[in-house]
């Protein structure tokens, strides 16, 4: 019976190894962009596509005050209410102590300099797709933004969720970084749009109950996730809109019904208008490709 007892000893405790092992939180090697020169211009317009503002200025920042990433504002789910930190480049509250590698790490891999895991509210299961010169340029953009000294809030999530490590556990299900779309090359800057730098999916694509998204039903819609209506579907069985109202609407808010664009997509649409006419084209041509659920 000892003997038995022993065994499965160490069975439990070679499993509770292997579990750690494969939970553990993976950075990217510090000299990963080693080399890379970020350049600011071009970083404004990935900093833009990206919709950083959108979520990390303060909750009624308006005009040029939304370029200081102080955070505040929430977002309500059904695993608790995820705040926005302060990513402003103060050396305290905010990023501005990080490098590029951390930078990086927290950008595409979901993880902190301090190696825990990201929720990921914060959108690096797109975020992942993104190119290291990208990164680098938001990285150069962002240092040239104002500092903000205000304090990030903690997220309000309770148990189980509270536990970071758990979060290796759902990345090992979910976080892949491969293209969910296999499309010709005309449709590649679009692709890179949608699927990573506008991280498009992670509204219009409905989750499973892990919180996982159904990429067998990508863009097809979700429920919101403050509770209140719905994120609509953007594949060719429910959105009858033709490329050039879908690259219109990206431009202006207006649908081609004359209605105007409302909610979060409204800071989508704020954003989008800043782009080239041609990345809206490209957007508008990826949407008008994808195939029904």
């Amino acid at each position: 019976m000892a003997r038995i007892l022993k065994y499965l000893v160490a069975v439990a405790v070679l499993a509770i190894a292997a579990g750690l092992w494969l939970t553990r939180a993976q950075p990217l090697p510090d000299d990963a962009l080693a080399g890379l020169s970020g350049e600011a211009t071009h970083g404004k317009q990935v900093f833009t596509a990206a919709g950083c503002a959108s979520c990390h200025a303060a909750p009624e920042a308006k005009g040029a005050d939304k370029l200081t990433l102080s955070g505040g504002q929430r977002f309500a789910s059904d695993f608790g209410t995820f705040i926005a930190p302060n990513i402003s480049p103060d050396p305290t509250q905010g990023i501005g102590g990080w490098t590029l590698a951390q930078f990086a790490s927290a950008v595409t891999r979901g993880v902190s300099p301090e190696g825990q895991h990201l929720y990921p509210a914060f959108p690096y299961t797109s975020y992942v797709r993104m190119t290291d010169q990208d990164v680098a340029d938001l990285w150069a953009y962002m240092q040239t933004l104002p500092a903000s000294d205000v304090a990030s809030l903690p997220h309000e999530v309770g148990f189980p969720f509270n536990i970071r490590r758990s979060l290796g556990g759902w990345k090992l299900l979910f976080f892949r970084d491969a293209w969910v779309m296999d499309v010709p090359p005309e449709l590649e800057r679009g692709r890179y749009l949608v699927e990573a730098l506008a991280h498009c999916g992670e509204c219009h694509t409905p989750r499973n109950a892990l919180g996982g998204p159904d990429l067998s039903r990508w863009l097809a819609g979700a429920p919101n996730p403050s509770g209140q209506g719905t994120i609509p579907a953007l594949t060719p069985d429910k959105l009858d809109w033709s490329a050039a109202d879908i690259a219109y609407y990206l431009e202006s808010g207006f649908t081609p019904e004359f209605d105007s664009v409302g909610g979060h997509m409204a800071a989508v649409v704020e954003n989008f208008a800043q782009l080239s006419a041609e990345d809206r084209a490209a957007v508008a041509a990826y949407v008008k490709a994808l195939p029904a659920p």
